[in-house]
């Protein structure tokens, strides 16, 4: 069975926002592209527009909804390996194939020396690895290794690709192993939490939580109908100054401050 190491100098991994994630699918799309002729071999499908189209995804997103009524909301959900720092899927591995690097903490498999027997997807609770049926060996998410360590590329660059890829920032990278790091802030401030944390694996990778919904007031309530006074010469005058604008001006400012939240 593969031992894993006694500390790891780093301990790299992602920090996704429920909140702002749109379920877009870029980052999963980022990923494929990235590695369709990746680090071991590239991730291949199967009959892609047949009748039982499947491949190797190594990030997949789910939609949930949660709450009921005026609370209820779609929370889009990102999975991919969480690099645990005691993860059962390298220590059941019999050849060795499934590893922690000491130096940043990054679970990998080495293709060389996978058999494809699939117990370490039978021991990870979260589904994270993949058995790619064309090679015959488990595929996992490895933070891009092949990126992060890139000098050949820019250094905006140097970060995972679904990283790069989100359009709405809802995905972070970084050193969650340091305190002061971008990342370790973003839990601290907004109470990241640990996806099954009953499991004791110590996911590395963190989950901010949706924020407080906010629900809009209706038109109507947001901008009540307007109070004329009748005058002598047969004008009106507002009551008040916001009452000055039209019920089409109204709801357009209401739209406008919806999509600015």
């Amino acid at each position: 069975m593969t031992a894993l190491p006694a500390a790891t100098a780093k301990t790299l991994g992602l920090v996704i926002d429920l909140d702002t994630c749109v379920g877009c699918q870029a980052c999963a799309t980022s990923c494929k592209e990235w590695n369709s002729a990746g680090y071991a071999a590239p991730l291949t499908d199967q009959a892609p527009y047949g009748a039982d189209p499947h491949g190797a995804w190594l990030n997949r997103v789910h939609a949930f909804e949660a709450g009921e009524g005026a609370e209820s909301r779609t929370v889009n959900f990102p999975r991919s390996c969480l690099h645990c720092k005691e993860p059962d899927c390298v220590t059941v591995c019999p050849t060795g194939a499934s590893y922690k690097r000491a130096e940043d903490g990054i679970v990998l498999v080495n293709p060389d020396t996978c058999i494809g027997c699939k117990l370490c997807s039978w021991a990870c609770p979260y589904g994270a690895r993949e058995y790619d049926y064309g090679h015959g060996v488990m595929k996992k998410c490895t933070l891009c290794v092949d990126r992060i360590y890139n000098d050949y590329i820019a250094a905006e660059d140097r970060i995972p690709a679904c990283v790069r890829a989100c359009p709405t920032g809802a995905r972070h990278f970084g050193d969650l192993g340091d305190p002061t790091s971008v990342v370790s802030r973003l839990v601290a401030e907004r109470g990241g939490f640990d996806l099954l944390p009953e499991f004791g694996y110590q996911p590395v990778n963190k989950y901010l939580p949706p924020r407080a919904g906010r629900n809009p007031t209706p038109p109507a309530a947001a901008a009540p109908a307007a109070t004329v006074t009748a005058h002598p010469g047969g004008s009106g005058e507002s009551g008040s100054p916001a009452s000055e604008a039209s019920p089409s001006e109204r709801l357009f400012a209401w739209i406008d401050q919806m999509l600015s939240r």
